[in-house]
């Protein structure tokens, strides 16, 4: 087997098997919400390695058993590296970091002051989630000494063990936003930009991908320039948070730019209506089983909604914030 071996695989079947990743990048399950929605993504060059999103306080314990299970001891860990700040992506990035003694964090500069005093950050997610939920869900947030932090400004390039990493500037999910581009495997690093795709809604067409407009930034015109942006590199993959990797980038692609033009189209036609965001729910649910159907996914309704059912409520909401920022602008 060569290190450019095809194949990924999650933490628990790394424990299982003994293969190596493609382009030595292993997905990492965070444990967040169910097996198979949220990853950090080890990378491990020449004996060094970088993780890619953090996931929450609760996902430390998995992401330093994968890297134990790939051989390497903590003190090879030179980057931890973030797509953005929000929690599911960044919230145990202070109790990660603690545990990584050589590793700095290269991240978005709108996003910096968040990691170094994440009190707002927790209260932005109260606001969305309620601060009990956020307490049960997320704990509290360990803060990151401003030293360890190198800002990811458009263009700016680091290397693991001589490995180039090129980080965009990809707004429209969150202002704070980065894709990585990795030269090795021809590969994003999409955070969410690049959307979801849920592995349980793959078919023989391929894989299935959906927008997130997630309260509070979402901005539709500029998702669809940074979706643009990347498919001028030709990358032959994409990695996603929810959940790792993805072909197929260009009909993918397509299916996402459509996706956000006509959540963009319901959204202003409910802009006046009476219980908008009951009426964006039903819609939204509507119409991404349309296109869920139109993909060849065979599964039961039964089985699609509580797949569905979170990212429909968080996407209501996301478009309701852009509609009122719309209107007033």
């Amino acid at each position: 087997m060569t290190d450019h071996q095809n194949k990924s695989v999650s933490a628990a079947d790394a424990g299982r098997i003994n293969v190596k990743a493609e382009y030595g990048i292993v997905a990492i399950d965070t444990g967040f919400i169910r097996p198979g929605f949220d990853a950090s993504h080890l990378i491990v060059e020449n004996g060094h390695a970088a993780f890619v999103d953090a996931g929450l306080n609760s996902s430390v314990p998995a992401l330093l058993d994968g890297l134990q299970r790939s051989g390497l001891e903590r003190e090879a860990v030179d980057w931890l590296i973030l797509t953005h700040v929000h929690l599911d992506h960044a919230g145990g990035a202070g109790r990660l970091l603690a545990e990584l003694p050589r590793a700095q964090v290269w991240m978005h500069p709108r996003g910096v002051r968040h990691m170094v005093n994440p009190s707002a950050l927790m209260a932005g997610a109260a606001a969305v989630y309620g601060i009990e939920e956020v307490r049960k869900t997320y704990g509290e947030l360990v803060p990151i000494p401003s030293e360890r932090i190198l800002a990811a400004h458009d263009g700016d390039v680091i290397e693991l063990a001589g490995r180039p990493f090129l980080a965009l500037d990809t707004p429209g999910h969150a202002r704070h936003h980065i894709c990585i581009r990795d030269e090795a495997s021809n590969s994003f690093f999409a955070g969410d930009t690049f959307g979801l795709s849920y592995r349980e809604f793959d078919t023989p067409q391929g894989p299935w991908a959906m927008p997130t407009t997630t309260p509070i930034q979402f901005d539709p015109e500029a998702l669809c320039r940074s979706i643009e942006r990347m498919l001028a590199y030709a990358p032959a993959s994409m990695y996603l948070t929810h959940y790792s990797r993805i072909g197929e980038v260009p009909r993918v692609a397509s299916e996402l730019l459509r996706q956000i033009s006509d959540l963009a189209r319901i959204a202003r036609e409910l802009q006046a209506a009476p219980q908008r965001h009951q009426r964006l729910c039903g819609e939204l649910h509507r119409y991404f089983l349309g296109r869920l159907r139109a993909h060849g996914c065979t599964l039961s309704e039964a089985r699609i909604n509580p797949l569905l059912a979170m990212d429909i409520e968080l996407n209501a909401q996301g478009l309701g914030v852009w509609l009122d920022r719309s209107a007033k602008s």
